[in-house]
């Protein structure tokens, strides 16, 4: 047996210098070098049935951890296959590292084996895309992508190395060094965090939100420390969810439309003023005044005037506010103005959550899920409406602990960021709360959870149908006429599951629910149970704005 070592172990070792101990990929030829090594240097491979729901669970590590997540595919269609999932990370911010195989360096341009120029492909969906041409260099590469992943605004980052290269043998002299990448802190301008500071005094209806931002910069510590100082109402955007505890006094999620339409001055930290937000116009009041936090500049005033912009970590910025002096002696009356509205909004919505009714009412299906979770599970959201419904029921207590697709709205993603999610904390349960539809775009990865035992639960909201879509073709074209929306609340999801070698069961009854969820989480194994839900009911019961 030849035991020389090559480029593959060299990229291994690189990758576990830098704290990687989970490579997610799809078997393929051009990185097998990489899988000897990362055998060698004990790197975990978790392998997926396609390349995009690879580079999904390296999106789904990064959600979780704050820390990158490294995946593997290999050349041509390996590489177009892991595009989607690297746009959907590109515009979450998650730091990602997508090695690309690659067509031998010998045969370039002689039409070899799925060659490809790979990293123009990728360029648009990267924050830096390169290739590693010389074996030597292979550890400076693996760092120059992750510096580019982890910096700023962070995101994937796609390093290809031709197969030759990675299978070429050491040369001397050859060793992986340590301390060449630093986490930097920039911290805002000190004038115009006073200005920032003075704008919040003389604020009568102060409103906060916090984004992804706060969770890439590790600041949901920071967070409380100024909810605790500010005590305004605090709303959560996308991977701010769980930067605040649900139990904290300043903690809102119903009433935002309400407080966004009558905050005098909203402090938006790392938050995007996308069509999430209505692009930082509507519902917002007329003149108000925004402080906008962000570690990108560019970011600052897009979509949206700000009275103050700050460039700067999150978390450090945060840390200056609080330096300032902002903050007040006792709850001023406009929080207890919005935490009686938010009461009035949650009220509305129990009829819904109590129903008893048949076709299972889909708050009552979430409100099940929120009560049976211990408060620390991960919850995975994959789909449209039931997922809406969902966020505005099950809140998280900790950061990266609510996953969905983000900003892109990629859906199919979760399985991936289920399995990442259970390495990442094995301890904690995992559950996908899934539409019928999301479901059946990467319903085959429950086969690599199940023979990798990896397992979690998912449920699914079957309304028969593309349900966001086909109620927006109906309410435009006439009830009926919802042409390619159309799917069947009849489809086994659990058998195939079962089939599969996991756990399956339909509900149909709202008081099967509870004890559902104990056995899928006792069985053990990858779990699909298939809830029938009301069609009609979808999206309008949910009552997050």
């Amino acid at each position: 047996m030849n035991q020389s070592r090559h480029g593959g172990h060299l990229l291994a070792a690189a990758l576990k210098a830098e704290g990687v101990r989970h490579l997610f990929t799809l078997s393929g030829g051009h990185v097998a070098p990489l899988y000897d090594g990362s055998v060698a240097e004990g790197i975990r491979i978790v392998d997926f049935r396609h390349e995009q729901a690879a580079v999904h669970a390296a999106d789904g590590w990064a959600r979780v951890t704050g820390d990158p997540g490294v995946a593997a595919v290999t050349a041509g269609p390996g590489v177009t296959g892991a595009v989607t999932a690297m746009a959907n990370a590109f515009h979450a911010n998650a730091p990602t590292l997508v090695i690309g195989g690659k067509s031998p360096l010998a045969e370039l341009g002689m039409g070899s084996f799925q060659e490809m120029d790979q990293v123009t492909l990728v360029r648009t969906v990267a924050k830096w895309a390169g290739t590693c041409w010389e074996t030597r260099r292979i550890p400076e590469s693996v760092t120059q992508a992750l510096r580019h992943a982890t910096s700023g605004r962070k995101g994937p980052a796609f390093l290809d190395v031709p197969v030759d290269v990675l299978a070429a043998e050491l040369p001397p002299g050859v060793e992986v060094l340590e301390g060449d990448r630093s986490d930097p802190r920039p911290l805002g301008d000190p004038e115009q965090v006073d200005r920032a500071a003075r704008v919040i005094g003389e604020a009568e209806h102060p409103v906060i939100l916090a984004g992804s931002g706060v969770r890439w910069s590790d600041g949901h510590d920071a967070l409380v420390a100024l909810a605790d100082a500010l005590k305004a109402p605090v709303f959560l955007n996308s991977l701010g969810r769980g930067c605040l505890s649900p139990r904290h006094p300043s903690f809102f999620s119903a009433a935002r439309t309400y407080a966004l339409g009558k905050a005098d001055v909203i402090l938006a930290l790392g938050v995007d003023w996308d069509y999430r937000l209505g692009f930082g116009r509507r519902p917002f009041r007329e003149g108000a005044r925004v402080i906008q936090v962000d570690v990108e500049a560019t970011q600052i005033g897009r979509n949206r005037p700000v009275e103050v912009g700050i460039a700067g970590d999150p978390r450090a910025v945060i840390e200056q506010l609080i330096a300032a002096g902002v903050g007040n002696t006792i709850e001023p009356p406009w929080t207890g103005e919005v935490r009686d509205e938010e009461g009035r909004l949650k009220v509305e919505a129990e009829p819904g959550m109590r129903s008893d009714a048949v076709p299972i009412h889909p708050q009552r299906l979430t409100r099940e899920i929120r009560d049976f979770l211990d408060t620390d599970a991960i919850v995975v959201g994959d789909g449209g409406d039931i997922v809406g419904i969902a966020a505005s029921i099950i809140q998280p207590h900790q950061p990266g602990h609510w996953l969905d697709p983000g900003p892109f709205g990629c859906l199919g993603i979760g399985p991936s960021f289920a399995v990442a999610a259970k390495l990442a904390k094995p301890e904690k349960q995992v559950l996908i709360v899934y539409g019928d539809g999301s479901f059946g775009l990467n319903a085959m990865e429950y086969e690599s959870a199940i023979r990798q035992r990896i397992p979690f639960v998912g449920v699914i909201g079957n309304d028969g149908a593309w349900g966001q879509i086909r109620m927006a073709q109906e309410s435009l074209y006439g009830e009926g006429n919802a042409p390619a929306s159309v799917l069947s609340q009849d489809t086994g999801y659990d058998r195939m599951v079962e089939a599969l070698g996991g756990y399956g069961e339909r509900v149909t009854e709202p008081g099967e629910i509870r004890s559902a969820l104990r056995r899928a989480f006792d069985s053990g194994v990858p779990s699909c149970l298939n809830v029938i839900v009301d069609p009609a009911l979808m999206k309008r019961t949910s009552y997050l704005a």
